[in-house]
């Protein structure tokens, strides 16, 4: 699996430096290859309601999706959010602090690890390795206004990196950094707050460069919009706590284009915060659309979320993500 994950790395590779288009649309391409990796979704709670996190809110995921949704995380929180995909393993630990004054501050470190290949340019030994990496660095900043509105905003540090460790050839090293940033908010309706709108511009910043100017590729700048529903469902008579369901839906397009949005929906069954039930379906342009479940287990102060996505397309191994969180 390893060596399968690496070589769909190199594929990626050899698209960034072909200058191909990752997507287009109506005639106009839009390349954007040394960084799709961002693309990929973080955290198994977005992942099982089939990537409907816009509006979602109170944990440590918003950080990747709405950095809005973070400044209604009540308590400091440590999280680890794994996931396991056909081309690399991906892992994500993040720290959110509620502040006062200040609002919400968080740092999140993010890396998309595609595996190493052992190079052998003649009999006898391998002479050296090439490993294939993607890393984000955040520093997130989320409050609450007056009147239910509350507003994000990440600075990244965004780095693509084929290292080479010993004599690879005509392989060499190449390390590409960037800058970008999200910006979100998010509106609650009414005393209750059962009703959420959100709005994100995600990954917007400078171009990755990897070779020269010339061959710079953009950010996969993306324009997403979500809402959030929850209502209450009746009570048991002995239940301790209150059952709820959620329904999320979003939209999401390429930044400048507006005429044929991705859209993706989830369902979500509570027992209070004790036991959750999710799943949705990812209506995307892409062989990566199909449905996703998952669950979410709260022991105490401690939280784990899994999920599966599984892709209409059967070239793809499908992904598993698990997150556990600890709230201090």
């Amino acid at each position: 699996m390893r060596r399968r994950r690496f070589r769909l790395g190199a594929l990626l590779i050899a698209l960034v430096a072909a200058g191909s288009p990752a997507s287009a649309q109506d005639g106009n391409q839009v390349e954007e290859g040394g960084a799709t990796f961002l693309l990929i979704p973080v955290g198994a709670r977005a992942a099982a309601l089939g990537q409907a996190a816009i509006a979602d809110y109170g944990t440590s995921e918003s950080a990747f999706w709405n950095p809005a949704g973070l400044a209604l995380i009540p308590d400091p929180e440590l999280a680890i959010h794994f996931a396991s995909t056909f081309a690399s393993d991906n892992t994500a630990i993040t720290a959110q602090f509620p502040t006062r004054r200040l609002g919400v501050l968080g740092i999140a470190a993010y890396l998309v690890d595609f595996g190493s290949q052992e190079v052998v340019l003649g009999p006898g030994a391998p002479s050296g390795r090439i490993s294939l990496k993607n890393i984000e660095l955040l520093a997130s900043w989320a409050t609450e206004l007056i009147g239910n509105l509350a507003l994000g905003v990440n600075y990244k540090l965004i780095q693509f990196r084929q290292d080479c460790s010993g004599d690879c050839g005509t392989v060499r090293t190449v390390v590409g950094t960037t800058h970008g940033v999200d910006i979100g908010a998010q509106y609650a309706f009414g005393a209750s707050e059962n009703l959420r709108i959100g709005l994100a511009v995600r990954h917007a910043g400078f171009k990755l460069q990897l070779e020269n100017r010339d061959q710079a590729d953009p950010l996969p700048t993306r324009v997403q919009i979500g809402v959030s529903w929850r209502l209450y469902l009746p009570q048991p008579k002995d239940a301790t706590q209150r059952l709820d369901a959620r329904i999320l839906f979003d939209l999401q397009e390429a930044w400048g284009q507006y005429d044929n949005p991705d859209a993706r929906l989830g369902v979500e069954l509570g027992y209070g915060q004790a036991i959750r039930l999710r799943a949705g379906y990812a209506f995307l342009h892409s062989e990566s659309r199909g449905p996703s479940i998952g669950a979410g287990l709260r022991f105490g102060r401690i939280a784990l979320d899994i999920a599966r996505i599984f892709y209409s397309s059967s070239n793809f191994d499908e992904p598993f993500y698990a997150s556990l969180r600890a709230i201090l």
